[in-house]
């Protein structure tokens, strides 16, 4: 959730969430429960750094009879110390518990030709696929059919599901928290889509808006009495001990909701964003700037550490934790002067076109570019159909790749330009199939019309455009 974006994000800041207002948040939370908004914003805390394991020292206690195996979740703990209890008048369910009220309470699903019934474990895992009727037993006709479509916003705002044309981080967010404001019974049906979709999720990125998302919604109401405890047994599990503040627990729920969120949940991130929104975060700071001051930043970092002196360059990965600094500080506008490796502002780089929330290439110009890949006019003709900002980032881009084109430095880099558009095109172009073997191929012509672009594309217009 919140400093993972990549902690990822990673990671990272959180994604699109620049335009809540931390206010907002104390009306209509009073009622949040204490032990649910403290384990929120430790579990938030802690999702940057994501991990493989995720079972609570506590859990692994030695237990009268055995318990069924947990369901996994890949969220890091920073620390082994035993986890303190979130509130010492009362005793927080285990993590089993959400199973048993799953048993008692989900509206168990049925598969294939047979019918077979889905089971609880099924049920409660991640799924990418969307979901034909609601999670819980519901009644009314017309809120079945806004649970399933509430599924499908969550997995958009995860990352899961391509978000609907005009739509936004923000936009989806607004949406969900609009459902569950103005429709109460949809509330539980939300929480345990979010817990559903936060457990066995193999998504880094997904797995860190899952969290983040939770906080949103906790923010504006909270779950039902019924299912609240085991809500915070879930969050409870996953929450990280080095984030207890002894002193923002005394305060007010809906002040602790707006502090954190001030920290961490709502802070504007320039990753994850549309271009157009990392423009207006920049704006204030860079009024006549043209492209995006992160965009630019890096390009220079990677050129300033000798980038190009540097072999494989782009194509080898850089350390992580270095790569996650780098990226907290650019979010607060800093850039570290200690940076000495090329490959952190590089893979940094990729990342920030990769996590754009729209395509560089948008998906309307896509099956063009596949299909006249190997078309220097036609490619050409699609450059200078696309957006006017698009197309200065993409201009920039290949006039920044044309220089590790040039002969003497690939005699170093060992990076042509067929290498290059290898490890760039899936940064700038997504596939709009969901056929393993269309996107296979496809990735071949990805790459083919990158590499058309760094050969072909004359960009010595974008001189002195920044």
């Amino acid at each position: 959730m919140g400093s993972a974006a990549d902690c990822h994000n990673n990671d990272d800041s959180v994604d699109g969430l620049g335009y809540y207002a931390p206010s907002a948040a104390s009306g209509g939370s009073a009622n949040v429960h204490q032990s649910q908004k403290d384990a929120v914003l430790q579990t938030g805390c802690c999702v940057q750094t994501l991990p493989l394991e995720t079972q609570h020292a506590s859990l692994k206690r030695k237990k009268e009879a055995p318990l069924p195996p947990m369901l996994y979740s890949p969220i890091l703990e920073h620390t082994e110390a035993p986890c303190v209890v979130l509130s010492v008048e009362k005793k927080l369910p285990s993590e089993s518990d959400i199973e048993k009220y799953a048993q008692d309470n989900l509206n168990i699903h049925k598969k294939g030709i047979f019918r077979k019934k889905f089971s609880v474990r099924d049920m409660l895992s991640w799924s990418k696929d969307p979901i034909r009727k609601p999670m819980l037993v519901i009644s009314d006709k017309a809120l079945k059919k806004d649970a399933c479509e509430l599924f499908k916003l969550v997995q958009m705002y995860m990352s899961d599901r391509k978000a609907k044309l005009g739509s936004t981080l923000t936009t989806v967010a607004l949406e969900i928290c609009h459902l569950g404001y103005s429709k109460p019974p949809l509330r539980d049906e939300l929480y345990i889509q979010i817990c559903r979709q936060t457990t066995e999720n193999p998504r880094r990125e997904s797995l860190r808006r899952g969290w983040e998302l939770l906080a949103i919604c906790l923010a504006f109401f909270s779950p039902s009495p019924k299912f609240q405890p085991y809500l915070d047994s879930y969050m409870n599990r996953h929450r990280d001990p080095g984030f207890d503040f002894l002193e923002v627990g005394k305060w007010p729920i809906h002040v602790q909701i707006s502090h954190y969120a001030t920290l961490q949940i709502f802070r504007p991130s320039m990753f994850g964003n549309t271009l157009q929104e990392v423009m207006v975060l920049q704006k204030e700071r860079f009024p006549h700037r043209k492209l995006p001051w992160i965009q630019c930043t890096l390009s220079e970092e990677v050129l300033r550490l000798q980038g190009a002196q540097t072999e494989g360059i782009f194509r080898v990965s850089a350390d992580v934790d270095e790569v996650n600094t780098l990226k907290s500080r650019l979010d607060h506008w800093e850039l570290p002067a200690d940076t000495t490796d090329a490959h952190a502002p590089a893979s940094l780089l990729k990342l920030w076109y990769r996590e754009l929330y729209e395509p560089l290439i948008p998906d309307e110009l896509y099956n063009d570019c596949v299909t006249h890949h190997a078309e220097p006019e036609r490619t050409i003709t699609i450059v200078n159909n696309l957006p006017e900002l698009n197309k200065l980032v993409l201009c920039y881009l290949v006039r920044f790749l044309q220089i590790f084109a040039r002969s003497e430095v690939v005699q170093v880099t060992k990076m042509d330009a067929s290498n290059l558009a290898m490890v760039i095109a899936p940064n700038c172009l997504r596939c709009t199939s969901q056929d393993p073997r269309v996107i296979f191929e496809n990735a071949r012509k990805e790459m083919a019309f990158m590499r058309t672009l760094i050969q072909s594309l004359d960009t010595s217009f974008m001189e002195g455009i920044y």
